[in-house]
């Protein structure tokens, strides 16, 4: 699977123009899936309004209203109740999907027990777009700053897809988000490389190569 880490969506012409070159074609020739299901478990997005404006493309995080042939909700949470017949096909025939902002580790529980997470090292062409905690879900850890929802292993372990980790909206001082030396001080708190990024920013990672894509702002902490 090819990922494109966000923090804030596909915010500009550079992070867009990585998407394009992630998916090998046009968005308007490409399928999409969102997922919406991190938002539920964070009390500041879902469940409610906010969960609607992402699926319906109207949030102010630009990802399911890029102009795709088709969008799609998969829900992770009712995927256990579903026979792997009626979704498995769905996720095997998308182009890309949208991973919505939320608590990374409500979504991590769900991608685990919907059966999602152990696809993924099937989908070798597929394209994974996160947004926020949808990015910080394919890392090995997220810091102890960003745990909300309990998750039941009790600790702030994510998929590792990735071995770094991502600290999301870095923000001037002052402005809403995550400033610097908040950033600083979670980088000495995990246990890999990281990286703080702004919402101009993004993370591609294809065949283990990491490279970054920003018109913003971010800083690379070595382990």
């Amino acid at each position: 699977m090819k990922l494109l880490l966000t923090s804030g969506g596909v915010t500009n012409p550079s992070i867009r123009a990585a998407l394009v070159d992630l998916l090998g074609k046009p968005i308007e020739e490409s399928t999409a899936l969102c997922i919406p299901t991190a938002q539920y478990g964070h009390p500041w997005v879902g469940p409610g309004v906010k969960v609607w404006e992402f699926i319906s493309g109207h949030s102010q995080n630009p990802m399911v209203d890029l102009g795709w042939k088709s969008v799609g909700v998969l829900e992770l949470t009712a995927l256990p109740s579903l026979s792997e017949e009626r979704w498995m096909p769905v996720v095997r025939e998308a182009d890309v999907f949208l991973a919505a902002g939320g608590d990374a580790l409500y979504l991590c529980h769900w991608m685990r027990e919907s059966g999602l997470a152990d696809m993924l090292p099937t989908l070798d062409t597929q394209v994974w777009v996160g947004l926020s905690a949808g990015s910080m879900v394919m890392t090995p850890q997220i810091g102890k700053e960003f745990m909300g929802w309990p998750p039941l292993t009790g600790n702030d372990s994510a998929l590792g897809v990735v071995d770094f980790c991502l600290c999301p909206h870095l923000a001037p001082d002052g402005a809403p988000g995550n400033p610097m030396a908040a950033a600083v001080k979670w980088a000495a708190g995990v246990s890999h490389e990281s990286y703080a990024m702004d919402d101009q920013t993004a993370i591609t990672v294809v065949d283990g190569v990491v490279s970054v894509i920003s018109e913003g702002t971010w800083r690379h902490f070595p382990q």
